[in-house]
């Protein structure tokens, strides 16, 4: 098969690869022995020139066959195409060029797709060709032509927009300079192929705003306006997409059409064709998340409510109404279990909330419209209830069963609007949580999974109502209720009502200590009951208890109830198994709870994490000698279950660690390539260190030197905030421990913490709290490193102290303050101010001693200050900071 001059196949080649081609398409065929037959053509350098050939030359073939040559050539030049001999990369693309203008749409199509590939891999500065084939086939009379540039346009387009808004040496212009014109006139085309591949490629640039497209705007919004109400329904979607994209990040370009873009927007919410209702729905979330003035829409609203509304009622063939018939009992399917993510271990406050897991997982128009109704009801609040609550009440007042679809939305619009609406239905609120607690006994499953969440909505406002009698029944009944759907026989209402009660635990708190018992039995009943996929919810209940309780939970009547089933588990699951994750979530959660009450269960646990770490760090260099493929999300749980073992069991874990290999797995995993390892691994670092530093003592150097790393590439910090966060937690909680051990490292870890400090904008909020107290920590064990370079970082330093919250690891960082200051006070006078704000940004000082330490310094302050400077600088400060510094007698 070697080539000679221009590449010519052999017929024998032709043929024998031909003949795999057609044997892999045989619903008979066996496809191992296949695929090991092209492993062994594709060791011949000119394999991929015959596929080439066969694409775009095999005229007596079938399509199909012509299409899986050109496919499986697509694939190989994924890898293949650097190392390849230029006349052979020569060669096949001079082959998928004229295929562009195949009689086939199959062959066109793929010619598109392999050519994209390639402009991925090779760019297209070195196939000049390339261009000029697309520009003469766009200018082209044959329609076959056009469609076929236009093809492979719309998905380089797609997938590398960029490299057409780039210069390329040997061009006067930038590519879509060239293109973006003929896209726009291919918006008035007869075949409505080109108009929808016109139109997404221009969509595309819309984010990068390529001058061209900047300078056609006027052209592209009345192309825009002309497609509007194409008869084609993709192109309509493109329309929609583009407002939605437009109203995001040009919001300008809209502004003098946006009554007709409203308007249009809110005709097409209740187009036939649910995908183009769906992409016109986005409009809304778009238009609020954006800041625009809400004004323009106010009018808008008495029209648009109603169709919300009316889309979010199921349609015939939404899957939930099929899945919602299946019987609870049957085991569930591999493909039913969605994959589950564990979020590794944070130290320190988290920015932002999780947003509500909702009970409805596809995306699809009724799920949008109760998305967008909740956003507009955050902006709005209670001005749209007039239009909104008539309607709601008719639903909700229709009680026979072939209208229970429209009772069931109705509840669904209350969970949507519980946030926004909330002032103008707290009065009412008692009235609607009693309408909706029978609802969890109605007849139809989805009107009880329905309810379910809705009422998780209210759980703030429920758990607030039981400081009085008729709230504390009203939660009680609710707590029962969901209780009882937990234990429904229909799988769709067990996971709505195991979240929602996850939900209401996570506000009720304490409130749930009195109910313990009774809770307990019922998940424990549903950990029996349920099958795979919603037993990982029931973890999740049993976890948020655990955390919501506390140390409550720590008495024999609730562990015999607990603990029995979870350990029978525990003991039934392979160190392989996946259903270990959400198990060992749940253990520590647990372990954190019982605190030193988990002990007569701790020994057995920690083995196993042990020997878990230990055999995926083996996996991961040999998964065959280890007998297992490599997952790092089981070494991510152990680190975190570990972490809560120290949490709980606090120096009680130190004769399991002594008895152990974790520090070397440890200090292997604060290595590791993945930042989620990483991150896990710094979070048990530094719980360690409280518990049990003598263990780590051994490696100190190495711990200290891998946690410092994490700090030093300022420019990659963003990509891997959470490592560094815990990184920097874990040094401040060693250095407190080893003391001037810790020396060697003060300065280079001094000098990352600076920039953090002094760049925080953009960085999260809790790495700022960290750098702050490391920082101080490391101020007070050696403060006569850290002192000398003060002045440069104090003003800001003192600002991120200000910021903190009154805590045990505030009092840390100020004792350094003080050391710092003492070792030179000179460092601190052009700071004073800033520094005055940080010591009167305390609430209160529990501890004496830091109180006297503060005192004394300020003392010292106004002592060096001479000739009324003191007063002079006294008199300078805000009313405020003046008044907490008057308890220094100061």
């Amino acid at each position: 098969m070697a080539a000679s001059g221009t590449w010519q196949p052999q017929e024998q080649g032709f043929k024998e690869i031909c003949g795999l081609l057609e044997q892999q398409m045989s619903p008979t065929s066996d496809n191992c022995q296949i695929w090991q037959q092209l492993q062994h053509y594709s060791q011949f350098p000119d394999f991929n020139n015959y596929l080439a050939f066969i694409f775009a030359h095999a005229e007596g073939k079938s399509v199909d066959i012509r299409q899986a040559a050109g496919l499986l050539l697509k694939n190989n030049l994924r890898s293949a195409f650097q190392n390849m001999p230029l006349a052979n990369q020569q060669y096949i693309k001079s082959e998928l060029l004229p295929s562009l203008g195949a009689a086939d749409r199959h062959i066109r199509s793929t010619a598109g797709t392999i050519i994209s590939v390639l402009v991925q891999i090779d760019g297209v500065a070195g196939w000049p060709e390339l261009l000029q084939a697309l520009v003469s086939s766009l200018d082209s009379s044959d329609v076959n032509h056009v469609e076929g540039a236009m093809d492979a346009l719309s998905k380089i387009c797609e997938d590398v927009p960029q490299l057409l808004d780039s210069d390329i040496s040997g061009l006067s212009e930038r590519p879509i300079t060239v293109f973006l014109p003929r896209f726009l006139l291919l918006f008035q085309s007869p075949h409505a192929s080109l108009r929808k591949l016109s139109l997404s490629s221009v969509n595309q640039y819309i984010m990068l705003m390529p001058k061209i497209l900047h300078l056609s705007m006027d052209k592209y919004l009345q192309g825009l306006f002309l497609l509007a109400n194409d008869p084609a329904p993709e192109v309509r979607k493109l329309v929609c997409a583009a407002f939605v994209q437009l109203i995001e990040v040009r919001p300008a370009v809209l502004e003098p059409h946006l009554r007709n873009v409203l308007e249009y927007i809110l005709q097409v919410n209740k187009d036939p064709d649910e995908e183009v209702a769906l992409e016109a729905c986005e409009f809304w979330s778009a238009y609020c998340d954006a800041q625009l003035p809400p004004e323009n829409l106010r009018e808008f609203l008495p029209r648009l409510i109603p169709v919300l509304l009316s889309n979010m009622v199921y349609a015939d063939d939404d899957e939930s109404l099929l899945e919602a018939e299946e019987d609870g009992s049957l085991p569930d399917r591999d493909q039913d279990i969605k994959p589950r993510f564990h979020s590794s271990r944070f130290h320190g406050s988290e920015d932002g909330e999780d947003d509500d897991e909702d009970i409805v997982n596809v995306w699809n128009l009724r799920k949008c419209s109760a998305a967008a109704l909740d956003i507009l009801s955050n902006v709005f609040g209670d001005d749209i209830l007039p239009t909104l609550m008539p309607v709601v009440q008719a639903k909700l007042s229709c009680s026979n069963d072939e209208v229970w679809k429209e009772r069931e939305a109705a509840v669904l619009v209350l969970g949507a609007i519980a946030e926004g609406c909330i002032n103008g239905l707290f009065p009412h609120l008692s009235e609607i949580i009693s309408f909706l607690i029978p609802l969890l006994d109605d007849k139809f499953p989805l009107i009880r999974s329905i309810s379910c969440w809705t009422l998780s909505r209210f759980s703030k406002y429920i758990v607030q109502g039981t400081d009085h009698q008729e709230g504390r029944e009203q939660f009680n009944k609710i707590l029962m209720g969901l209780l009882r759907r937990v234990l429904d026989d229909n799988k769709r209402v067990q996971e709505a009502a195991c979240s929602a009660f996850a939900t209401l635990e996570e506000e009720a708190a304490e409130e749930l200590a009195p109910c313990l018992e009774i809770i307990l039995q019922h998940l424990m009943c549903a950990f029996g009951k349920y099958q795979r996929r919603n037993l990982r919810i029931v973890y999740d209940a049993i976890g948020t208890l655990a955390d919501a309780v506390g140390g409550e939970l720590n008495q024999p009547k609730y562990l015999e109830i607990l603990m029995p089933p979870l350990i029978g588990k525990w003991e039934q699951l392979p160190n392989s198994d996946k259903d270990l994750f959400p198990l060992l979530e749940c253990f520590t959660s647990i372990a954190q709870a019982l605190g030193t009450g988990f002990a007569q269960f701790a020994q057995p646990v920690f083995q196993r994490c042990i020997t878990i770490i230990q055999s995926q760090l083996m996996a991961k260099v040999d998964p065959v000698k280890a007998g297992l493929q490599y997952d790092r999300e089981f070494i991510v749980c152990c680190l975190d279950l570990l972490s809560g073992l120290a949490e709980g069991l606090g120096s009680g874990v130190e004769s399991l660690v002594s008895q152990s290999n974790l520090r070397d797995l440890l200090l292997q995993c604060c290595l590791d390539d993945a930042p989620d390892v990483r991150q896990s691994a710094f979070a048990l670092l530094g719980d360690l260190a409280r518990v049990c530093p003598v263990h780590l003592r051994p490696r100190l150097v190495e711990f200290l030197d891998a946690a410092t790393k994490q700090l030093q590439n300022t420019s990659k910090l963003k990509e891997t905030i959470s490592v560094a966060n815990n990184a920097c937690w874990a040094i401040g909680e060693l250095a407190i421990k080893v003391q001037k051990e810790i020396s060697p490292v003060v300065l280079t870890v001094v000098s990352c913490l600076v920039p953090i400090l002094q760049h925080a904008e953009g960085l999260n909020k809790s790495l700022i709290e960290n750098s702050a107290i490391t920082l101080g920590r490391l101020a007070w064990v050696c403060p006569e490193l850290v002192s000398p370079h003060m002045e440069h970082f104090l003003q800001t330093w003192c600002f991120a102290l200000s910021m903190i919250r009154d805590d045990i690891e505030k009092e840390d960082a100020f004792r350094g303050l003080c050391a710092m200051v003492k070792a030179n006070p000179s460092g601190a006078l052009n700071s004073l101010v800033f520094m005055c704000k940080a010591i009167a940004s305390w609430h209160e000082i529990r501890s004496e001693d830091l109180r006297n330490e503060i005192c004394l310094v300020l003392q010292g302050y106004k002592q060096m200050l001479k000739d009324g400077a003191w007063e002079q600088f006294m008199s300078a400060l805000e009313p405020s900071v003046k008044d907490k510094l008057s308890m220094y007698q100061v």
